[in-house]
């Protein structure tokens, strides 16, 4: 598995990740939002160069042009409900692409909340075989969330190719995903933080994503 860290080279997405992780800018959640898009937009374009490419013509209303042209069947899958605004941000590059929405939730197995397990609840999808298949989901924790999302999404075929993309991941969550994925896997953040707390968050991190984007749950 491959793992590429895109906030350790200097571009626009450090902004984007200062003011996701700042607690006076969290208090607006439409520019929240936009920044967790503007993230996956930014994503998706360095995993564009990626794909395969053929060239094509293309008639102008002046002539012919050559253009090298993506080859690569696109599933985006993210996993509700923090995901919805990162895949968007993806959907926005990838306009041609197939979706998936998954809920795979963190459940709590102890009164403490210190043990977490995953619940896969609801999936709708096409069919991955031969797809390229992109699994956004923001946070990258305990990683069991996106390992039941891949296991979940593979039952409906097999791909291609699988890319992870999320904003913040741990080294003990990569550990678990690395299990679960092909060993060809390219996995994308913008950032891997140091580790998580006893709750199972990521430290430092940015909180909750689904409840900055969305407003708390019950």
């Amino acid at each position: 598995m491959k793992i590429i860290n895109l906030s350790e080279k200097n571009a626009i997405l450090n902004q984007y990740m200062a003011e996701i992780r700042d607690t006076e800018y969290q208090k607006n959640r439409l520019l929240f939002r936009n920044n967790i898009q503007r993230i996956g937009e930014f994503m998706a374009f360095e995993m564009s160069k990626t794909f395969t490419y053929k060239k094509r013509n293309i008639t102008t209303p002046l002539g012919k042009a050559s253009v090298a042209l993506p080859t690569d069947d696109i599933l985006v899958a993210t996993v509700l409900r923090a995901g919805l605004p990162f895949h968007q941000g993806f959907l926005n590059v990838f306009d041609h692409a197939s979706n998936a929405f998954v809920s795979a939730y963190r459940m709590y197995t102890n009164r403490e909340h210190t043990e977490v397990g995953v619940h896969t609840e609801y999936m709708a999808s096409p069919s991955a075989e031969g797809k390229t298949l992109i699994i956004a989901d923001p946070m990258l924790a305990t990683g069991g969330s996106m390992a039941a999302s891949y296991e979940a999404l593979v039952k409906t075929g097999r791909p291609i190719h699988v890319h992870i993309a999320c904003v913040i991941a741990t080294k003990e969550g990569l550990e678990v995903v690395q299990q679960a994925v092909p060993k060809d896997t390219i996995v994308w953040c913008a950032a891997i933080d140091p580790g998580m707390n006893e709750h199972k968050y990521i430290v430092p991190g940015f909180g909750d994503c689904g409840d900055l984007c969305y407003g708390e749950k019950l």
